[in-house]
Order: C-alpha cells, then sequence, then structure tokens
C-alpha cells in the first residue's frame, strides 16, 4: 500500500479528546494550518487561507498528546494523509484527516521541556523472557534494572544560560562549546 505521508505545521484548533479502546486509546483533535506569505506591497507577512485536518494518535503516541497539548499551542505534525468522503443532511462531504506517527512543539515558536514517561506495561512488541541455551528466562524490564541500566528522567531540563548554583553562563560557552 502506497500511503501519503504529511509533516504539517499549524496550531491545536481544537482540545484533545482520548478515549481508551480495544486497540490501547486514540486521541482525536483539530489541527488548523495557514500558509504565511510575504505581501511586497504592504511588507508584512499575512495569512493565507486556512487548512483544517482532524488528527488521530494511537496507543501511547495517543496518551501522551493528551497529556501535553493544549488548545493554540504550535505544533509538527507527521503522518499518513487519508481523505474520506461522507454523506451528511444530504451533502456530500470531503474530510481530511492524519493519522500520526509523530507529533512535537514547533520550537521555532517558543519552548518545551520533555518528559519522560515510565511504562507500566512492555509493549506488545517487547519480547518477554527470552532465554539462550544455558541462561534462565528474565524478563527484559528485570534484566535492565538488575543491571542498572534503567533510568528516569525528572524533573525539568535546564534553561540555556542559566545555571542552578545561581550564577548565569551565557548560551554557547562552557563544555562542549565550539565543538
Amino acid at each position: 500500500m502506497n500511503d501519503t505521508v504529511v509533516t504539517v505545521v499549524g496550531n491545536v484548533a481544537t482540545g484533545v479528546e482520548f478515549r481508551e479502546s480495544a486497540t490501547g486509546g486514540v486521541a482525536r483533535f483539530r489541527f488548523a494550518v495557514s500558509a504565511r506569505r510575504w505581501d511586497r506591497q504592504k511588507e508584512t507577512w499575512a495569512d493565507g487561507p486556512t487548512s483544517f485536518y482532524t488528527v488521530c494518535a494511537w496507543r501511547t503516541l495517543g496518551a501522551n498528546l493528551a497529556a501535553s497539548v493544549s488548545v493554540g499551542e504550535p505544533l509538527v505534525v507527521h503522518g499518513r494523509l487519508r481523505v474520506r468522503e461522507e454523506e451528511r443532511e444530504g451533502q456530500r462531504r470531503t474530510f481530511v484527516d492524519i493519522d500520526a506517527l509523530a507529533v512535537g512543539h514547533d520550537m521555532t515558536r517558543g519552548t518545551s521541556a520533555f518528559r519522560r514517561v515510565a511504562r507500566a506495561t512492555p509493549s506488545l512488541t517487547e519480547r518477554h523472557g527470552v532465554a539462550t541455551q544455558g541462561q534462565e528466562a528474565v524478563p527484559r524490564a528485570a534484566r535492565a534494572e538488575s543491571a542498572g541500566q534503567a533510568r528516569q528522567v525528572q524533573g525539568q531540563l535546564p534553561v540555556p544560560g542559566a545555571d542552578p548554583g545561581g550564577r548565569e553562563e551565557p548560551v554557547g560557552v562552557g563544555a562542549g562549546a565550539g565543538m
């Protein structure tokens, strides 16, 4: 199957609705995308027509979206484009949906702090208790913890240029600058 994959930049137009389902949950919201053009006569940026998409995100992406996104926030949405036609009130209507593969805040318009989510249950693709000859079957999560490889990021990320000890340092100065 040849899917049309798109990446669109715009703003969240409606609240994110999250519903649990037999397949793990789905989040839906409307997404507004306006083309911006430079008006040479007025020497300013002008908004073009706005296109609206219904964005669907499944399973973990949907749950994380519902916990992270609010109306009006700028996002970058990457996913499969779906065009469908329905008849409503005697009229044939066309709807454009995006099945999201990845979603993130548009960092050209502001800042964001990433928080890793600890998984409560293993994913469907994770192998459980696989043992090779002469080894005991131990779940992958238990192996990672016992090896000291499990980690969880807590709190917020530091703000560039700010030192937690009270000193201010210009962005780009310090360890790793110029590398």
